[in-house]
């Protein structure tokens, strides 16, 4: 487990490594390539999926070790042609568990965060999902399993092809010439990120984009449509869990109040967008339909809220890395009141920063949640063994927290989540 939490630590590394070094560039270059609540949005989001990931909330129907000891055909050895296999066994899987997250209704709800922003950068990349609480593409890694790549092997490819997915998620780099007929590049993503009409469903691909070519779904970028981001249904709101579950609760809702009984199950499975006709009639949806009318979503922040959100989201960075630190030394359910910790937190400063109401309760949950761990475990998760004032300073942020919510919402009221911006494209 030491060994993992310190994989674990390196890679977070990696991530924030890179995001900050795109910033940077992006104010260096003079690029308007962030929005700072969008930025932080992303961000919180990846630490949501990060803490879910950790703690293994997801039911696996069928793991890979269960396969590859009873399906294998022949054994192999972990070699170098077992980890090339591996590869492009978890790139060809990857390319159909994508590209059925955006053509099957139920299925885009575990994906649509990813695609939530209306930006176009690393935060962007790290946009990932909490909903997905089973795991239904097992049987895509069938062929891996049938040529008998051992566990070993897949245990180090899993993580690597889904971080070698992160560095294209940018507009800094152009076209980068051969390679545009090989590997996935930032100009095939933006494309894929895109709700141009000649854009959309286009570009599945993880790693090569051989896949696309050889299906279908290839879409190269064009100097003359630059592609404006988001989802054509915008998510309206700063807040990732609210974003991660939108798409359910409308289709549940549709199940609910439709009249005819084959669609209450038929809108789970056609196509993505698919509604019953009663239901298009009687509660109409807005949707982009025009990429170039598209309206950026935006929220009144004065330069202050902002930097306290700055604050938030760099503590829960820290927080982040002491979760990972307390992997082998913790019980199971106390990482459990960790991580509802974090949620709860992460659902607070971000309600904040939409300015709804409903960031008061959470936060005010959070502060006696705090308080309550404070009191149980004698400090905050055993931090006080390395820091004595870490339970002093932990009080302190959980009453300066709720204080500055208070504030915000209950005296400096700017402007509701309402506010739009109006872009050109």
């Amino acid at each position: 487990m030491t060994q993992y939490s310190n994989a674990v630590k390196i890679l977070l590394i990696a991530y924030f490594s890179m995001l900050f070094i795109e910033w940077l560039l992006s104010r260096f270059l003079k690029k308007d390539a962030y929005n700072s609540m969008d930025a932080i949005s992303g961000v919180s989001s990846g630490l949501t999926n990060n803490v879910k990931s950790l703690l293994k909330l997801t039911v696996v129907i069928m793991s890979y070790e269960f396969m590859v000891t009873h399906l294998a055909l022949i054994e192999m050895k972990a070699s170098l042609l077992a980890y090339i296999l591996a590869f492009i066994g978890f790139d060809f899987a990857y390319y159909w568990r994508h590209r059925w997250a955006h053509e099957i209704n139920f299925l885009w709800n575990r994906h649509l965060i990813h695609h939530s922003s209306e930006e176009f950068n690393l935060s962007a990349g790290m946009r990932q999902p909490i909903s997905g609480f089973i795991e239904v593409y097992f049987f895509l890694y069938i062929p891996v399993a049938l040529l008998g790549v051992p566990l070993v092997v897949v245990a180090v490819i899993a993580p690597l092809h889904r971080f070698a997915q992160f560095w294209y998620h940018t507009r800094l780099i152009n076209k980068m010439g051969f390679l545009e007929h090989i590997i996935v590049t930032p100009a095939h993503h933006r494309v894929h990120h895109a709700i141009n009409a000649d854009y959309i469903d286009k570009n599945y691909s993880a790693i090569f984009i051989i896949w696309d070519k050889l299906f279908g779904t290839f879409k190269e970028e064009a100097e003359d449509n630059p592609p404006v981001y988001g989802i054509k249904k915008a998510a309206n709101t700063w807040n990732p869990f609210l974003i991660n579950f939108m798409h359910i609760f409308q289709l549940m809702k549709d199940s609910w109040r439709t009249k005819n009984w084959g669609d209450k199950f038929r809108i789970w499975y056609k196509k993505t967008g698919w509604r019953p006709v009663d239901m298009e009639e009687k509660y109409p949806i807005t949707y982009v339909e025009d990429a170039r009318t598209q309206i950026k979503y935006k929220t009144e922040a004065s330069t202050m809220l902002i930097f306290w959100l700055v604050i938030q989201l760099a503590l829960h960075v820290a927080i982040q890395f002491h979760f990972v630190e307390l992997l082998p030394k913790f019980s199971y359910w106390g990482l459990l009141v960790y991580g509802a910790f974090v949620g709860i937190s992460i659902f607070a400063y971000t309600s904040l920063m939409d300015r709804s109401w409903i960031a008061i309760p959470f936060e005010l949950t959070k502060t006696i949640f705090g308080f309550s761990i404070l009191n149980y475990y004698g400090g905050w998760f055993l931090l006080n063994e390395q820091f004595e004032l870490s339970t002093i300073m932990i009080g302190g942020y959980l009453l300066l927290s709720l204080g500055i919510t208070l504030y915000y919402s209950l005296v400096k009221t700017e402007q509701n989540n309402s506010i739009t911006e109006q872009i050109t494209t």
